[in-house]
């Protein structure tokens, strides 16, 4: 018989061994009977007795031994599907563990206990709570930045908000780690939670991705994704590093899309306050994002005005009401993005000095593009900024889009959404009517190379001196 003082094992590693030693088991009683029956003395009288009862214990030993060897099958089975889950289920939960513990990792997934049969029908859940979870901004430690900067040991940038420094998380994907300054005024911190609470919430294919952010008492950062390319302006203004104007007009429109969404796609409207190409980044492919959302501000679309306290925006990128006492609207970032289309059209800045012996000349390049435009000379403004002939429809749309975004008067100004039609070629561009003629007279500071515009409405004179410029814009013809 077999003996044993250990129970059968029916783990992992011991299914097919306690199968064996049962088999073993019923072989040896088989065996047993066997010889005793064959150690019984026959006797011609009860021969046929005796193979009677023998043939029937074989049978009735087989039938047990069948339905034993099924059972110990289906108990093996069972066994391993249920050892293979718990597997599975400590590898998902150590990945997570490790996931978690990551420091500069994304949220942790939510998993959902499921059975294999409803496996199927609660994917579409986790995905979608996957992603809420991604899409939320981390909180990231001081010794975070530190082991993803390596004790931020390369600098992007730096400027009146502080160091920008190239980082990298735990699983490889690049960063860039805006560290603010230590000293934080009221005005500073108003700028990281607006930086925080407008581009935390949104989530669009233009505008730049905040990770997560750090706000302690030793630093104050944002962890944003890293864009290959820089910002825009360094292919705008640095003859080094030019691109086809076709890409540019490609990253104009992708621009445009960035702008419509935070206006008109949003749950709330979104008001970025300072759009020009140094707020614009680009991708390894030149894909636009909108970036730097300091001077951001949540806008109810019930409302049409936005209230501010003091001026906001970058000069010669600005709307005029920015500076003036009159009420605001989200249209003063379609003035600002109208300006920055000029500098895409020109790959120059719109205001450039000429020193001379006498004097300090300039020439505003949207004046000047509206002085040609009135007379019908579009073809010299496409010459002129160095456009090949295959890109002429584009440009004419773009300069006739730029002249539509920069009226002086928001309500004149289109929508972003109509903007991207007009761009894309799917709306018709009407004429657009001069959007300079408030201006009366433009003068320089030599010592501050600052420019002063003396305004008066279109309405009090009834004049247009378009015409008072005679000198050629400073244009750069590319290669």
């Amino acid at each position: 018989m077999l003996a044993s003082s250990q129970p059968p094992n029916f783990g992992k590693d011991g299914h097919f061994l306690a199968f064996s030693k049962m088999i073993s088991f019923f072989s040896i009683m088989a065996a047993d009977m066997s010889s005793t029956n064959n150690s019984t003395p026959s006797s011609s009288s009860n021969g046929d007795e005796v193979t009677t009862a023998t043939a029937v214990t074989a049978i009735i030993l087989s039938i047990v031994v069948g339905v034993v060897i099924i059972v110990i099958v289906f108990l093996i089975v069972r066994c391993y599907q249920k050892t293979r889950s718990q597997s599975a289920n400590i590898a998902v939960a150590a990945a997570a563990e490790e996931t978690v513990n990551a420091p500069g990792s994304t949220p942790p997934s939510i998993s959902i206990a499921v059975t294999n049969d409803s496996s199927a029908a609660a994917e579409p859940i986790e995905r979608f709570l996957d992603d809420m979870m991604r899409d939320k901004p981390m909180r990231f430690t001081a010794q975070d930045l530190e082991r993803f900067t390596q004790n931020y040991d390369q600098k992007l940038g730096f400027g009146g908000f502080g160091v920008v420094y190239k980082g990298r998380f735990p699983n490889g994907v690049p960063v860039a780690v805006k560290v603010l300054k230590a000293a934080m005024n009221k005005r500073a911190e108003e700028q990281f939670m607006a930086e925080v609470g407008t581009i935390g919430r949104t989530n669009h294919i233009n505008l730049v991705k905040l990770y997560g952010f750090c706000f302690d008492r030793s630093i104050k950062a944002l962890v944003y994704e890293y864009m290959e390319n820089g910002s825009l302006d360094r292919f705008l203004f640095d003859e080094n590093h030019r691109i086809p104007w076709g890409k540019l007009q490609e990253i104009a429109l992708g621009t445009a899309k960035g702008i419509r969404y935070l206006h008109e796609e949003c749950q709330q409207k979104i008001v970025h306050y300072d759009i020009k190409p140094a707020n614009v980044l680009l991708t390894t492919n030149f894909n636009p994002k909108v970036a730097d959302f300091g001077l951001a501000k949540f806008c109810d679309r019930e409302r049409s005005y936005v209230t501010l306290t003091g001026g906001r925006g970058t000069p010669g990128y600005a709307a005029p009401e920015l500076w003036m006492p009159i009420p605001v609207t989200h249209k003063c970032d379609v003035y600002s993005f109208g300006m920055l289309l000029f500098e895409i059209l020109g790959r120059r800045r719109n205001l450039e000095f000429l020193e001379s012996v006498e004097s300090q000349e300039f020439e505003w390049f949207p004046r000047w593009v509206w002085q040609k435009f009135e007379h019908g000379e579009m073809e010299n403004i496409v010459s002129a900024c160095g456009i090949e002939e295959k890109d002429r429809e584009k440009a004419e749309r773009m300069c006739q889009v730029a002249l539509w975004c920069v009226q002086y008067q928001p309500e004149a100004r289109p929508s972003m959404s109509s903007v991207v039609r007009m761009l894309e070629g799917e709306e018709e561009i009407v004429p657009p009517t001069n959007p300079f003629q408030y201006m009366t007279s433009l003068s320089v500071s030599p010592a501050s190379g600052t420019v002063s515009e003396n305004t008066s409405t279109s309405r009090g004179t009834g004049t247009d001196d378009s015409e008072s410029s005679s000198s050629r814009p400073l244009i750069r013809n590319s290669a």
